[in-house]
């Protein structure tokens, strides 16, 4: 047996993309997460850290996004890691990681 699942607090970085693949929507946007910064034993100051997270949404969850979920809104949002590669015009080889959304909450608005 194995689980992929990530969770993740974080506030929205960009208002959600949506785009309809056949007839399903699907919403795209980014997510930052922070770590706070870290004073060590020694004194020395590990700063503060920002990471960024590629947002998929899909179907009745994409359509609340498209609503609701504005930049700066706080969210809750559990879901699993996608990796994908393509090529782009150049050909050149280029690697994304995704977090598809299996549930999620609003914690706040800006």
């Amino acid at each position: 047996m194995s689980v992929n699942k990530v969770i993740l607090i974080g506030n929205v970085g960009s208002d959600p993309k949506v785009r309809y693949i056949e007839t399903r929507p699907i919403a795209t946007f980014s997510m930052a997460t922070n770590e706070r910064e870290q004073m060590l034993p020694d004194g020395n100051k590990i700063p503060e850290r920002t990471e960024w997270h590629n947002i998929i949404m899909w179907d009745g969850a994409a359509e609340f996004a498209e609503k609701y979920i504005r930049k700066g809104t706080r969210l809750y949002v559990e879901g699993k890691i996608r990796y994908r590669v393509w090529e782009d015009r150049t050909a050149i080889k280029r690697n994304v990681t995704e977090i598809y959304v299996d549930n999620f909450e609003i914690l706040g608005f800006k």
